[in-house]
């Protein structure tokens, strides 16, 4: 396998994204891991991670420098080169110039990272450090304008770092400097696929629950549908699928998952009505994060009670991601940031008294559909786009109510029809109508109107992590906005979002 030890960048488990797309085992570590755990892991290679911090700051983000001393292949980006050199001798202060965003670099010594690429190319770049002096055996590889020491090595060693982020798709030729490291370095082998997690995963959830029984929430979307399969093929009958409809569903969502689900996972499906709960507590909240914690406690509320029905429920079940949890908390208890809370990442009342079983926690989406085709789930609900746990409520700016989750579900389905009938849905990570809290004047049959303003959202990404804006046929958008105007009562103006993440998240709120 390949550790890669969490610094806590935003992007970290970027790394380890690229380096399962080459069927290569990976697990993510806290830099705080002993090295002992690290021996008894026995991994080919070590990644260190990009971080916020800097090296000389006190109480920065380090690992056992004996990691340095197992004689295993190390790639240290960014921050992890940072401390890398730090660690090893060398010297890292702030840069005289900030580099952030695309820069061209400059190679010096192609092997074996750089390897069959241009000696000039286009690479991203995140850093306000840089590395003055080299640690004794260390070479310069790659430089750019702004930073001389942009990659370095230490070949005898098979010590390299890059000032640069190989991660990103940003980077041309990141995700073939990851793929040297791993086979012509690290001599790893392809052998870990969706079959092989699939198989792992159900083994430990025998193992974990036993004869017990699971409670799990089940949305219809993706990963709660792969999860409980999943779940399911371990526990059989034991596991107790519950589907909450809070009210914030899409246009006959709920109706539409009960045949789907019913018609294509063969376990024990509960449908709880909780609309008027959710509705009545939501009323008159307009902050987003006041949404989410108001929808995550009655979601917890509802599977508390629920759970006192089923006798000998030990265990919860949630379809949790990657950036579910990197977007909440560092997944392994690191220093990133929070961005947002999700409903689904932790939370639980003491007094539940539920353990949870997260067996898609180190999964991305595209892993996860992968994953799902493999289980043998219709391919209706693996390529469904995914929706979030708040559903339409994080999807009203301002005030929720019937009347506007009714002009929001109304417009949001004229939208899914016309991607759809576009052949568009597949290639779009996410397409969606948000209902805005402004209302602007227009014209209408010789009439002056002051109604309701919609975006239109409509990204490309591969996991969410980053996503751009899609750039929908003119003639598409001016379909869309036709229909939503003259169809849905109460809107008069359609806008189009060209944000991309960064800067901007996928959702609105």
């Amino acid at each position: 396998m390949i550790i890669v030890i969490d610094f806590g960048s935003q992007f970290n488990q970027l790394i380890a994204r690229r380096v399962r797309e080459n069927n290569v085992y990976c697990q993510v570590e806290p830099a705080d891991i002993s090295i002992e755990k690290i021996r008894e892991m026995n991994p080919v290679g070590i990644i260190l991670s990009g971080g916020p911090s800097s090296v000389y700051e006190e109480n920065s983000p380090t690992i056992d420098p004996q990691i340095f001393k197992l004689g295993v292949p190390v790639l240290g980006i960014c921050y992890g080169m940072h401390f890398m050199v730090h660690a090893l001798g060398g010297t890292i202060e702030g840069a005289d110039k900030r580099e952030y965003g695309f820069a061209e670099l400059v190679i010096k010594d192609k092997a074996p990272l750089f390897k069959d690429m241009d000696d000039k190319f286009q690479c991203w770049m995140s850093h306000g450090d840089s590395a003055k002096k080299l640690p004794e055996g260390f070479v310069i590889t790659a430089s750019t304008d702004n930073t001389e020491i942009a990659a370095i090595a230490n070949h005898d060693k098979k010590f390299y770092g890059l000032q640069l982020h190989p991660e990103v798709e940003h980077s041309v030729n990141g995700a073939l400097m990851i793929r040297h490291f791993l086979f012509d370095v690290c001599g790893c082998e392809q052998n870990w696929t969706m079959k092989s997690f699939s198989d792992g995963a159900i083994a430990q959830i025998k193992d974990a629950v036993g004869d017990k029984k699971v409670i799990m929430g089940l949305s219809g979307g993706v990963d709660s549908s792969v999860a409980a399969t999943l779940i399911h093929k371990a526990v059989g009958k034991n596991l107790h699928c519950i589907f909450v409809d809070n009210g914030l569903l899409r246009h006959r969502e709920k109706e539409q998952l009960e045949e789907s689900l019913t018609a294509n996972l063969d376990m024990n499906i509960k449908f709880v009505d909780a609309r008027e709960k959710f509705l009545t507590a939501l009323a008159g909240v307009t902050d987003p994060e006041q949404k989410r914690k108001i929808i995550g406690k009655i979601f917890i509320d509802v599977f508390d009670a629920e759970a006192k029905k089923i006798e000998g429920a030990e265990f919860l079940g949630q379809g949790t991601l990657y950036p579910d949890i990197i977007e909440s908390k560092s997944a392994f208890g690191g220093p990133t940031s929070i961005i947002k809370s999700h409903h689904n990442v932790g939370g639980l009342p003491e007094e539940m008294n539920l353990k949870l079983i997260e067996p898609l926690q180190l999964l991305f989406k595209d892993e996860v559909r992968k994953l799902g085709l493999e289980l043998g789930i219709n391919e209706d609900l693996i390529w469904r786009q995914p929706f979030p746990g708040p559903g339409l409520a994080i999807r009203i700016m301002g005030d929720i109510t019937e009347e506007r989750l009714e002009i929001l579900r109304r417009a949001d389905t004229i939208l899914l029809e016309e991607i759809r009938e576009a052949g568009l849905y597949r290639k779009l990570w996410q397409s969606f109508v948000v209902l805005l809290p402004v209302k602007s004047v227009g014209v209408m049959g010789d009439k002056r109107t002051f109604a309701n303003c919609v975006a239109i959202r409509a990204v490309t990404s591969n996991d969410a992590m980053t996503a751009d804006w899609a750039k929908l046929p003119h003639d598409l958008l001016g379909k869309i906005s036709n229909r939503i105007i003259n169809e849905v009562d109460k809107i008069n103006r359609v806008v189009f979002d060209i944000t991309s993440k960064p800067p901007g998240t996928i959702e609105w709120e």
